[in-house]
C-alpha cells in the first residue's frame, strides 16, 4: 500500500466531508433518542462507502477513455 497516496486521499475526503451536507443529515439523524446510534453509523458509512466506490469506479471508466495529463 502507498501510505502517501493513502494519506493523501484521506485528507483531501476528511476535509471535503466536514461540515458537508451528509455531515449535517447524519448530525440531524443522530439528534433524535428513538433511534439506534450504531444503526445511523453503520448506514452513513454504507452510504459513504457505496459513494467512494462509484467514484473509483467512474474514475478508471473515465481514464481509460482520457488522456490521464487532461485529469490533471
Amino acid at each position: 500500500m502507498d501510505w502517501k497516496v493513502f494519506l493523501t486521499v484521506f485528507g483531501t475526503v476528511f476535509l471535503a466531508e466536514l461540515g458537508d451536507k451528509t455531515q449535517l443529515a447524519t448530525v440531524l439523524f443522530a439528534s433524535r433518542n428513538t433511534v439506534s446510534l450504531w444503526t445511523i453509523f453503520l448506514a452513513a458509512s454504507a452510504a459513504l462507502v457505496l459513494t467512494s466506490a462509484i467514484g473509483v469506479a467512474a474514475g478508471a471508466i473515465v481514464s481509460q477513455h482520457v488522456n490521464p495529463r487532461y485529469l490533471s
